[in-house]
């Protein structure tokens, strides 16, 4: 294969930005089954929820192209540019058709994209158990629950009277919001500027949900 530039000259300025990326980067979730692995995998929704905002709050532009390749074959470039400089950076994958028909180009084209933006961003995938414990976690060691569904019509003022729990963190621009979850126990969701205390809110047991950019835990835990 030829010689190609991976990289522009310069990359000092897209690094720092890819620094920040990184800081904020949330693992994409294994939200789909695969019925002939019986498997979880992260789908490419999901890659791209995990890390589209700390590219576009750091000035990061992701695109994806294909390129030609040998018969069989799909090409596709990864590239990231730094919008402010200029400065990119790329990839070159090249996968088989699983078929030699659009709907084989398709599912080979879903499935290089996601890999490919996950091994230049470093990102890590987790599983969704969907509040269950795998079936060989009886030695102690205990998965993170998935955020339980929420119902957006139960505000906190239809719940029962209860005191506030003492064990919340008192933050400034931190607001705490008691809801119902379709499973019937309660929430309790931090609203305001989490970003700037994400460490505070995991040490007091709040956990974040990628998929509804928010931090929460069960009252009960509280």
């Amino acid at each position: 294969m030829h010689e190609q530039n991976y990289c522009s000259l310069e990359t000092t300025k897209l690094a720092n930005a890819l620094i920040q990326v990184q800081r904020i980067l949330q693992p994409a979730t294994k939200d789909r089954l695969n019925p002939f692995t019986h498997s979880n995998y992260a789908t490419l929704n999901s890659v791209m929820d995990s890390c589209r905002e700390a590219l576009l709050s750091n000035g990061i532009w992701l695109t994806q192209y294909p390129i030609p390749a040998e018969p069989g074959h799909l090409g596709l470039v990864t590239k990231l540019v730094h919008a402010e400089s200029g400065q990119w950076q790329s990839s070159h994958a090249v996968v088989p058709l699983p078929k030699n028909d659009p709907q084989g180009l398709g599912i080979a084209m879903t499935y290089i994209r996601r890999y490919s933006i996950s091994a230049m961003l470093g990102i890590v995938t987790e599983d969704d158990t969907d509040g269950n414990l795998p079936k060989d976690s009886g030695k102690g060691g205990q998965r993170q629950k998935r955020a339980p569904a929420i119902q957006d019509s139960a505000p906190s003022s239809h719940l029962p009277s209860r005191s506030q729990p003492t064990q919340l963190p008192k933050l400034d621009g931190i607001a705490y919001q008691e809801i119902t979850a379709t499973d019937g126990q309660v929430c309790i969701v931090a609203t305001g500027n989490t970003q700037a205390k994400k460490e505070l809110l995991a040490g007091a047991g709040f956990k974040w949900n990628p998929q509804r950019k928010m931090w929460w835990k069960y009252a009960q835990a509280s």
